[in-house]
């Protein structure tokens, strides 16, 4: 298996990634969009997923979108474009977005707002700031879209003088918004 090309900021714990993309519910042939992408790793495991995902991968940093773009290739990512941009800008040019996971959270409210003019269905939201965490509870209540939050704090076992402890990563809201029917 290759290795990960990283990034400052990531990536996202396999933990989260297994729970948000569990939540995100992506199907076959879904248009989905990474903001705020990272590493890549989220759009890699969400291409485990479903068969024919349309990828967006989008990041306002350059150095992120050179380690997504090198990770997809060496991880054999297809149907995938990395954009360079602000979020909300690169959201609003895409014809459409399924599903979306938000890891960046520069212009939350604004993003949100892209993602649900193009007809997002299912959006996550990481954040391990409390603050933000409000933010877009509520903008996502104004939205319509509020579905939960969950907190999340797991332990990575390590040695400690010959036996083990357990060592915390920081905690992590998800916060779940979907489109009623």
């Amino acid at each position: 298996m290759p290795e990960l090309i990283g990034v400052s900021g990531g990536p996202t714990k396999p933990e989260i990634i297994a729970v948000s993309l569990f939540k995100l519910d992506i199907k076959d042939g879904d248009v989905f969009a990474d903001v705020g992408c990272g590493t890549g790793l989220i759009s890699i495991e969400a291409a485990r997923f479903a068969k024919n995902l349309k990828i967006y991968a989008m990041d306002a940093r350059e150095a992120a979108v050179d380690a997504s773009s090198q990770n997809f290739k060496n991880f054999g990512v297809k149907n995938s474009e990395v954009i360079f941009g602000e979020s909300s800008d690169v959201i609003s040019k895409l014809e459409k977005v399924d599903c979306a996971f938000v890891g960046g959270t520069k212009n939350i409210t604004a993003v949100l707002d892209a993602l649900i003019e193009k007809g997002a269905r299912s959006v996550i939201v990481n954040a391990v700031r409390i603050e933000t965490v409000v933010r877009v509870i509520d903008h996502m209540k104004k939205l319509g879209i509020y579905d939960e939050t969950v907190h999340i704090a797991a332990s990575r076992g390590e040695e400690l003088t010959g036996e083990t402890y357990f060592k915390p990563e920081n905690p992590v809201y998800i916060m779940s918004g979907k489109r009623k029917v």
